[in-house]
């Protein structure tokens, strides 16, 4: 597995790669954004650990650039501890956040954790029955292959759907899984806004959904 560490402080960044050297992980480092957008474009990397404050730029923008188009698992890496920063780096993609001074173990226990989630997540990211082909990897959507395109809101929906066929899916489960860092956020028709325009985009006649079937009193079910 490729891991790319963009730390501008190149003695902390041996250090990690030192610390978290494994068989089967190969470590790429970058000083800059800009060097790290090149290696991005050179090689695919299985997970990315970014420094927040860069010389050339600020990770929080860099990781919410990366997820226009990745879903690759971001560790975000800075001094900066205050909840508004936490905040941010989760509103901007990251997966995880450690502040520095950082111990090497929960690095690496948050590292592997996050590789093992993309792992299930790779493994369960195909979905291809009847006139559906949904590529949540590459967030690619088809309907009798013609390009559906979807948010990453209605994107998440229909994954924990499809990825749980025929069984009924709870409203509260889902609001949990769709948004994870809360709901109390959450405006309270935000899952029914969101189930209606994935029926818009996926059923013959969104009205009479075949596919996304509300269960009164229980939840939703996808259904091929």
């Amino acid at each position: 597995m490729n891991v790319l560490i963009l730390e501008d402080d190149y003695d902390l960044a041996t250090g990690m790669e030192i610390s978290l050297r494994e068989n089967d992980l190969y470590f790429t480092k970058c000083g800059t954004i800009r060097e790290a957008r090149e290696k991005l474009k050179e090689m695919g990397f299985d997970l990315l650990i970014l420094d927040v404050n860069l010389p050339d730029g600020s990770g929080f923008d860099l990781c919410q650039e990366i997820r226009k188009n990745s879903k690759v698992p971001i560790l975000l890496l800075t001094a900066r501890d205050m909840e508004i920063d936490v905040v941010r780096g989760l509103e901007c993609g990251a997966d995880d956040y450690i502040t520095k001074p950082f111990s090497a173990m929960i690095l690496r226990a948050r590292m592997h954790a996050l590789l093992r989630r993309s792992n299930i997540e790779q493994s369960e990211s195909d979905y291809q029955k009847g006139i559906f082909h949904f590529d949540f990897l590459k967030m690619e959507f088809l309907k009798n292959d013609q390009a559906v395109e979807l948010s990453r809101t209605e994107q998440r929906i229909l994954y924990i759907l499809s990825c749980n066929e025929g069984q009924i899916i709870s409203r509260e489960r889902l609001m949990e899984r769709v948004w994870p860092d809360g709901t109390e956020y959450v405006e309270d028709n935000a899952l029914s806004v969101g189930i209606r325009r994935l029926r818009d985009k996926l059923e013959d006649v969104s009205s009479k959904p075949q596919y996304i079937k509300t269960v009164y009193g229980k939840g939703y079910v996808w259904e091929s």
